[in-house]
C-alpha cells in the first residue's frame, strides 16, 4: 500500500500514533478496492501494544474510530464469555425480540454472577464459580456461606495411625 495522505494527530489524544489515508498496490487489492482506505495507528496502553485500524470511514475523526474499536472489543468479549461461561451456541428464537430477551438474560446473569464474585471472600474466578454453582444448583445449602468457605472443614477428622509410631 502506499500512503496518500498524512494527517496531524490531536497532542490530547496521546494513544493516537498516526493517521493515513492509503491506497492499495498490488493487482488485484487494487482492483477489488481501488477507493482510499485508512489506517490509524493506535498505543493501547492495558496490554501495551500498537494497533493498526483499517477503515473505510474517511470523514470520521481518528478518536471516534478507536473509541467504537474499543468498544466493539467490549461486544465480542461479552460473546466471548456468553459462548464459553453460559455454552449459549445457539439462540431460542430467531426473531429480533427473542435474541434480544436471551442477551439481556445473559448480561443479568453475568452481573449477578460478577457481583457475587465480588463480595465472596473467597478468591473465586468466574468461571470456576459459574462450575460450582452449576454443580451445586440443586443442593441445599447456604449460598452467602458458601461462597466465603466452599470447602468443608470436617469437625470430626479421622484419627490418625499411630501404627509407625
Amino acid at each position: 500500500m502506499e500512503v496518500v495522505e498524512q494527517f496531524l494527530t490531536n497532542e490530547k489524544e496521546e494513544h493516537i500514533l498516526s493517521d493515513q489515508d492509503v491506497r492499495l498496490t498490488g493487482f488485484y487489492p487494487a482492483k477489488n478496492y481501488p477507493k482510499n482506505l485508512r489506517v490509524i495507528k493506535v498505543y493501547e496502553q492495558q496490554n501495551d501494544q500498537t494497533l493498526y485500524l483499517l477503515t473505510n470511514k474517511l470523514s470520521w475523526t481518528a478518536d471516534t474510530i478507536s473509541q467504537l474499536y474499543k468498544a466493539r472489543w467490549d461486544v465480542e468479549i461479552f460473546f466471548k464469555h456468553l459462548k464459553q461461561l453460559f455454552r449459549v451456541k445457539t439462540f431460542v428464537g430467531t426473531s429480533a425480540n427473542a435474541v434480544r430477551i436471551q442477551m439481556w438474560c445473559a448480561m443479568i446473569a453475568i452481573l449477578l454472577l460478577k457481583h457475587l464474585e465480588r463480595i465472596a471472600k473467597y478468591p473465586w474466578y468466574l468461571s470456576n464459580l459459574i462450575t460450582f454453582l452449576r454443580i451445586n444448583l440443586f443442593v441445599k445449602i447456604d449460598l452467602w456461606h458458601w461462597l466465603d468457605e466452599p470447602v468443608l472443614k470436617t469437625a470430626n477428622a479421622p484419627p490418625k495411625n499411630l501404627l509407625f509410631e
